[in-house]
């Protein structure tokens, strides 16, 4: 019997979790409208935080909270952006394409026609780029620009 109790004695050494020095056991209660907690939740979202209990304590103890405001809108701007730009390289490869296949199977008057066409599409897609380069910088000018100065 002496060895099984040395053995348990043994294997007791060590297990488990070390206690804290200064473990949180003070717990308070506080109690919210409606409205209050929309408010709450909403603060509480801003933050960035995970737990609401570390939320509550940098509010008490005047810890600095940091708020990170994602804008959706130059975001979603700059995502389609990037979708035409993918689409206008996707038309410059076709083009290329389409200008060999209409040399090797069409005759030269045919070929110098459909080329022709491919030509106004051509001037067509070159103003419509110019276009959204301009739109592009009215809404850097306008929008992110102004952004960066209310932020400094």
């Amino acid at each position: 019997m002496r060895m099984e109790e040395n053995k348990r004695k043994k294997s007791k050494k060590g297990v488990g979790r070390k206690p804290k020095s200064d473990p949180a056991v003070h717990r308070y209660v506080v109690r919210l409208n409606s409205e209050e907690n929309g408010r709450f939740d909403i603060q509480f979202q801003k933050s960035g935080l995970k737990e609401r209990s570390k939320f509550i304590k940098t509010i008490i103890f005047g810890k600095e909270i940091k708020v990170i405001k994602i804008d959706k809108a130059p975001m979603d701007y700059y995502m389609r952006l990037t979708n035409f730009y993918h689409q206008f390289q996707s038309i410059g490869n076709n083009y290329n394409q389409t200008v060999k296949a209409v040399k090797n199977n069409f005759g030269e008057k045919r070929a110098y026609a459909l080329l022709r066409n491919l030509e106004k599409a051509t001037i067509d897609l070159v103003l419509l780029s110019k276009r959204i380069i301009l739109l592009t910088r009215e809404f850097e000018d306008a929008y992110l620009i102004k952004r960066k100065r209310e932020e400094e």
